[in-house]
């Protein structure tokens, strides 16, 4: 059965080949925890090709992009937020804001 053109985005969250994400991860409104909740994902996937931190982060833009204007402002915010969380869990440098 193909996936339509309008809900691919929403295919590609729930059943990516880099990570199984944890249920609702992205509307929680605690920055560290949507950034715990990647980094868990992403270590104990065996699918990834890139390296965790590669692969979190991109599951982060992939869904901050695909949600667009329809993700409220507030969300955006705490999703930026989660960015910078997730840098700091890998030992990355964290963005000035």
């Amino acid at each position: 059965m193909a996936v339509s053109t309008r809900n691919w985005s929403a295919e590609v969250t729930e059943k990516s080949d880099a990570l199984d994400l944890e249920q609702d991860v992205f509307a929680q409104n605690d920055p560290k925890a949507i950034a715990s909740s990647l980094k868990r994902s992403a270590d104990r996937s065996e699918r990834r090709k890139g390296e965790p931190f590669r692969s979190a982060m991109s599951m982060l833009t992939f869904y901050i992009n695909r949600a667009g204007k329809n993700l409220p402002a507030k969300q955006h915010q705490v999703l930026e937020a989660a960015k910078d969380e997730l840098r700091g869990l890998y030992g990355r440098k964290r963005t000035d804001r």
